[in-house]
This record gives structure tokens, C-alpha cells and sequence, in this order.
């Protein structure tokens, strides 16, 4: 086989175990034929070790993978991967296949956003055929119903089979110590749970789990990668269940050895790693997010060092994470990648405010137990008072007055209004909280977001600009999404299904108000005054 075919071969996907696992992703030439070699990995099989060394901390679900995927030519049920963002799904799925050196075919539903791109991105790779400028960037078949989709698959399948079949007893010269491929094909599917977000995703998400049922080759694994559990797809047309493989979050020392991989001085990045660690995991262990801000601290940590190969001792140490300290509150305020205003100094309103506390044991009570951003603390606010405030409110509470003055509502009440408003109350607990859509969530985000800027500095006006809040308002609109889907991640919101008549996904707060006000004292932000009381 001439060398440049593997040269020319390019990789399914660039995962977050890029900076662990090298990958050449050259450009593929338009002279370059596929063969069947290409529906492998595309670069030479590693070992079990390697595999191991490369993922710390997801031993026993690469052993568990391998166990499921079974020995060669083993015909094996539907297989769901499942775990929270960043936990190396993907990539262990991946190199296992690699390892193992079986052929597959590799689509994302986040890259192939709607049904005809997934199908035909998976026959295309089936089928051999690459885009370019000789064939027009077309593909090979045109795909838009699944019933097509079952009948072409079982055509372009039984084609793949019936090549390896006939190169099985055959081995490469080049690679005589090559594991042989066997004649069963893997379809990867990634990101599944966002094709519950397609039109008409409920009814492509039971034909793709009731695929391997309605084909009947035992010839075909099929391997979903989902950041959803399985219980979110079950449902009642009897196709065969996936076997779920679960992939937790990484622990503090499982970040501490992906971290420490490839890194020339160990024992200096080491010391790093017990400064920033620990309080960067209470707000995320995404490896990408941690890796971003760490990269930037690192250099910052190294500064003072004319020497970076110097094993530091703990005098050293500590002058480090002096020159280092002023540094990581603005990080820890970036880390969900959205604009934070903060505040150099300490303003009139936050000193009157502590002096109003009654008790050092009060103010330890209101003090938050783990680090949010300002704009997050501002989104989870607004989430709160959107689920807790009648839509037909908003517009008297988020007027230019400020919130709803209460003191007008001071009127002596009867008993027949006092028990219809407990009855009210007592209502609403049982209904629990509101759902909202996204639109009403941003209204109340950019309102009380400029109040809160406003009201540190009441007596102040000259410096309205301090916060620099329109300046910046842009950039955290743009990013507001970002946010609120890591607020979801972490239960602070949930999503309640979609409105039939307005077509949208309505979110609901799961905070208790207990925390809202922890989180309104932190901001000095007059939650009361937003709130609507029954």
C-alpha cells in the first residue's frame, strides 16, 4: 500500500483527549481512493497500557467497553454510553476501537444537525464515498425518510460485510502484527440526546433505538453516546433495550494525573495543582474549562521563576501563591465563560448592609458554601422570581420604579381575606414553581442585572459607568445560553417539556428561597422587592 493512503487519512472527530492523545488530521486528497482500511481508525492500533495511561481514572469502564464489545466477529446488543460532559465518552470509545482495530462508522448529532445529514453522513462513510470537488460535495445517496434510510443501511452493510469477509484470511504486508478486523461493522452514534431538541426528534429517537431490531444483522454494533440517562428514552415500542455503561465525573486526583500528563516538571506543576485544584472542582471539573484557565494561571504561577525546572521547596511555594492569589477570584469568576462585573472596592450600600447584621453568626448563615459568577448569581435570580411571579406581572414589577413598592399595599385586612390568602398559599406550595421560557428568563436577567449594577451605587450617580455593564452587555447576551445550560447541568433549572401553542422549551428553578436570598445578599441585590407576595 503506497504511504501517502495513511498519510491521507483523516480521523472521525478531534475530542478533548487531543491534548493526551495525538492525532494527525491532515487534509484528504482528492486523488486518494477509500478503501475499506479506512472505515478503521486510520492510524496504527495501540496497546491496552497506552489506553489505560492515556484516560486516568476510566479503567474499569474501558474495561467494561471492552467486555461489552466481546471478542472478535461477537455479535453484540445495542450498548448506550452515557455520562455528563466531559468525561472522556467519546474519546475511550474511540481509542478502544482503535485498540481492538475494529472498522466503524462515526456520526455526531451535533455536527449532523437534522435526519438527511445524519443518514447520509453514515452511508457515505459506508459506502466509501468522500465529498469533493469531483463529485460537487454531494453525497452518495439521497436520504430523507428512514424507511429509505433501513433499505439503503441493509444494502450499503451487507456491501462492507461481504468485503471483510473477503479479506479476513488475507494480512497486510506492511502490518503483519496487525490485529485483524473481523467482519462486524460499529455504527457510533454521539450527542443522541440532542435529537430530542429535532423537529419531529421524539419519532427519529425510537426508529435509531429500534434500528438494531428492525435490521436483524447480527454483523452490526451499534454504540450510543449520550449525555442523558437511558430512563430519559425509554418508551413503549418494544425495540431492545441499550446496555448502559455510566461514565461519572472525574475526582479530584483523576484530574490531578490527567493534568500532570506530559508535563515536563512535575513536582513544580504539582505545587500548582494544590493551589487551584480544589476550589476550581466546586465550580466545574470539565477538563477543557479547567484546562483554558489553568494553562493561563500556570504561566502566571511560573513568573517570579527564572528557572522552570527548579524543584520548589514550601518557602518558594508560598511566594508563589502570593505573586499567584490576586488572580484566581477573577478566574473563578470567569469559569463559565460569561462576563462578571467585579468590584475593586467595597461600596457605602455593602457597608451598610454588613452594619445592618445583627450577629457574625447571621452573616456566617448567609454566606454561600460554593463560588458562582455575578452574572450566574443574576440568571439564577431571575429564574427564581420568574417561576415564583405571575407573567402578568412583569411589567409593573421590572417598570423604571424599581420593583413594587409594598408599603401601598399596607391595609388592615379581614379575617375572610387573611384565610383566602393562606388557602392561596397554601396552593401555591402545592403547585410548586412556575415554569418560564426562555425569553421571559432573559426580559428578567438584563432588568435586574442593570438594577443590581445601579444599586451599589445609589448616591453615586456620576459613576454610573463603573460596572461597565453596557459596554459589555452584548458579549453577555451572546453567551447567556452557555450559562444557562450549566445551570441546568448542576439542577438549578430544569427543563419542563415545551409548550404546545408556543413551540418553545419552558424552564423551571428548583431554588428554595432560602438560597435566592443568600444568593440576593451576596449581590446586595433587594430580592424582596422583586418578589410577589400572595
Amino acid at each position: 500500500m503506497p504511504p501517502k493512503e495513511e498519510s491521507s487519512k483523516v480521523t472521525r472527530r478531534s475530542t478533548r483527549s487531543s491534548a493526551s492523545v495525538t492525532v494527525e488530521n491532515s487534509e484528504p486528497t482528492e486523488s486518494h481512493t477509500p478503501t475499506i482500511d479506512d472505515l478503521t481508525f486510520g492510524e496504527e492500533s495501540i496497546t491496552i497500557d497506552a489506553v489505560l495511561s492515556n484516560f486516568p481514572g476510566r479503567r474499569s469502564q474501558i474495561f467494561d467497553f471492552i467486555r461489552l464489545m466481546g471478542p472478535l466477529d461477537c455479535p453484540t446488543l445495542p450498548i448506550m454510553i452515557y455520562g455528563g460532559a466531559s468525561t472522556g465518552k467519546t474519546s475511550v470509545v474511540l481509542q478502544v476501537l482503535r485498540h481492538l482495530n475494529r472498522p466503524f462508522v462515526y456520526s455526531s448529532c451535533r455536527t449532523c444537525y437534522n435526519p438527511r445529514i445524519l443518514f447520509e453522513s453514515i452511508l457515505n462513510q459506508l459506502l466509501l464515498h468522500r465529498k469533493c470537488s469531483l463529485n460537487g460535495y454531494s453525497s452518495a445517496k439521497r436520504c430523507d425518510k428512514p424507511s429509505d434510510f433501513v433499505n439503503l443501511l441493509r444494502e450499503a452493510l451487507s456491501s462492507v460485510i461481504k468485503t471483510l469477509e473477503s479479506t479476513s484470511g488475507t494480512s497486510r504486508s506492511d502490518k503483519p502484527d496487525e490485529k485483524p478486523m473481523g467482519k462486524m461493522v460499529y455504527l457510533i452514534l454521539d450527542n443522541v440526546d440532542l435529537i430530542r431538541d429535532w423537529d419531529k426528534g421524539t419519532i427519529i429517537l425510537q426508529f435509531l433505538f429500534s434500528l438494531y431490531t428492525v435490521l436483524k444483522m447480527p454483523q452490526l454494533g451499534i454504540i450510543l453516546i449520550s449525555g442523558l440517562p437511558p430512563d430519559v428514552y425509554y418508551s413503549n415500542m418494544g425495540y431492545t433495550d441499550p446496555i448502559p455503561l455510566y461514565f461519572p465525573e472525574y475526582s479530584e486526583e483523576d484530574l490531578r494525573q490527567i493534568f500532570l500528563r506530559n508535563q515536563p516538571n512535575r513536582k513544580l506543576y504539582s505545587a500548582f495543582l494544590d493551589v487551584v485544584l480544589k476550589p476550581f472542582c466546586r465550580v466545574t471539573r470539565r477538563v477543557e474549562e479547567l484546562s483554558t484557565t489553568f494553562s493561563l494561571l500556570f504561566r502566571k504561577f511560573c513568573e517570579p521563576l527564572d528557572d522552570l525546572g527548579i524543584s520548589p521547596n514550601e518557602d518558594m511555594k508560598r511566594r508563589l501563591y502570593s505573586h499567584l492569589k490576586p488572580l484566581i477570584a477573577h478566574c473563578l469568576n470567569e469559569i463559565f465563560r460569561v462576563s462578571s462585573h467585579p468590584h475593586d472596592g467595597e461600596t457605602r450600600g455593602e457597608r451598610r448592609q454588613k452594619a445592618s447584621y445583627s450577629s457574625e453568626n447571621r452573616e456566617e448563615l448567609e454566606i454561600l458554601d460554593f463560588h458562582m459568577s455575578t452574572s450566574a448569581k443574576f440568571l439564577l435570580l431571575s429564574a427564581f422570581l420568574a417561576s415564583r411571579n405571575p407573567a402578568t406581572l412583569d411589567a409593573s414589577m421590572f417598570d423604571s420604579t424599581g420593583g413594587m413598592d409594598n408599603r401601598k399595599r399596607k391595609r388592615k385586612a379581614s379575617e375572610k381575606s387573611m384565610e383566602k390568602k393562606e388557602i392561596a398559599e397554601q396552593e401555591a406550595v402545592m403547585k410548586g414553581p412556575g415554569s418560564f421560557p426562555l425569553e421571559r428568563l432573559l426580559a428578567i436577567f438584563q432588568c435586574i442585572a442593570s438594577v443590581g449594577d445601579s444599586s451599589f451605587g445609589e448616591e453615586d450617580e456620576e459613576e454610573e459607568n463603573t460596572t461597565g455593564y453596557d459596554k459589555e452587555n452584548n458579549n453577555l447576551m451572546s453567551d447567556i445560553l452557555l450559562q444557562v445550560s450549566s445551570l441546568c447541568d448542576a439542577n438549578f433549572l430544569i427543563k419542563s417539556g415545551s409548550c404546545p401553542l408556543e413551540g418553545s422549551i419552558r424552564y423551571r428553578s428548583m431554588v428554595s428561597e432560602d438560597l435566592a436570598q443568600k444568593v440576593a445578599k451576596s449581590l446586595s441585590f433587594p430580592l424582596s422587592k422583586y418578589l410577589y407576595r400572595r
